[in-house]
């Protein structure tokens, strides 16, 4: 990946991230970090 595609995508991330605080008060960042938090779990949970 080139360092310009890793901005364009960076800049995407954010600018969706303030897109979704700004009409949702940011209740789909909100799911999003929730479901990752429970695959964490999940993954940590076939380490042991």
């Amino acid at each position: 990946m080139t360092d310009r595609i890793a901005l364009i995508i960076g800049a995407l991330a954010i600018g969706a991230l303030l897109l979704d605080q700004a009409l949702n008060g940011g209740a789909a960042g909100f799911f999003l970090l929730r479901k990752l938090a429970e695959l964490i779990y999940f993954v940590s949970f076939w380490r042991h």
